[in-house]
């Protein structure tokens, strides 16, 4: 039997990467929907301006020590964490070759290590309540691998693994998990990249429309947009021959890599490879 949907008024929910784009967007909404909202992001700075009625704390996500008592401070001022939302992440776009170490090493704790970490910190405090919803920002990435971010689609390929698992893992406990997979969305981490007309480009405020919606009635996967995920399904049907051929016919085997040397990313660029 289909569950009800679920009232968000009330629910506890903590949003990291909140202070820009998807993150952001996701914490507006969900206050507009009556959610009490905590964001934590590494540049506190700009959560004051972004975070308006939500709380906002600092958090740096590869520190996991520091992720798990942002998490005691959201309880401590809010209650019970209700839905855990692990939004942050980063997207070099470079040349595998090219790649640095730092640059391997800082997305895998940003987009791998912090998600399981927040994750398994979530379960531990639901898993008593025998309630709870962790939702977990993947990519597109995540289905498909794209030149130009071979590390990126790594770490989302593993976070697609990480949902699936703890699907079955925790079924009947009462703790939900989505994995949220949008394709390109117009924030900084798009920088670069121009539009595919296979691939629609999808806006911070779409993405949080569906997570908003993915708290009322789970699921596991959620692809933006819908498109995408059919398209995934339909490719890995085919023998690879085939789909190499229709990447390349489609130029969406280098839909990322186009994006490499672009101006437009400098600025990103130089903020997550900050120390």
């Amino acid at each position: 039997m289909r569950r009800q949907p679920r009232d968000i008024r009330g629910t506890v929910v903590a949003v990291t990467g909140g202070a820009r784009g998807i993150g952001a967007a996701t914490a507006r909404a969900l206050v507009a929907a009556g959610a009490r909202v905590a964001i934590g992001d590494l540049d506190l700075e700009a959560t004051t301006p972004t975070a308006g009625e939500p709380l906002g704390l600092r958090l740096d996500v590869t520190d996991l020590a520091g992720f798990t008592a942002f998490l005691d401070r959201v309880e401590t001022a809010l209650g019970p964490i209700d839905v855990l939302i692990n939004n942050a992440g980063i997207m070099p776009v470079v040349e595998f070759d090219r790649e640095t170490p730092a640059s391997i090493q800082r997305q895998l704790d940003v987009n791998l290590r912090a998600v399981i970490h927040g994750t398994q910190q979530a379960v531990r405090r639901m898993r008593p309540r025998g309630r709870g919803h962790v939702i977990n920002v993947a990519s597109a990435a995540g289905k498909l691998g794209f030149a130009g971010v071979a590390t990126y689609s790594a770490t989302k390929h593993a976070v697609v693994g990480l949902c699936e698992a703890l699907h079955f893992e925790l079924a009947g406990s009462g703790i939900d998990i989505s994995c949220v997979m949008p394709a390109i969305v117009r924030t900084e981490l798009a920088n670069g990249l121009d539009d595919h007309w296979l691939i629609k480009s999808s806006t911070p405020e779409d993405v949080a429309d569906v997570i908003v919606r993915t708290i009322r009635r789970p699921r596991l996967d959620i692809t933006i947009p819908p498109s995408v995920g059919l398209m995934s399904r339909a490719i890995r049907l085919l023998p690879r021959a085939v789909t190499d051929r229709a990447m390349a016919a489609l130029h969406a085997d280098t839909l990322m890599l186009t994006a490499a040397h672009s101006p437009d990313r400098a600025a990103y660029t130089e903020r997550i490879t900050r120390p």
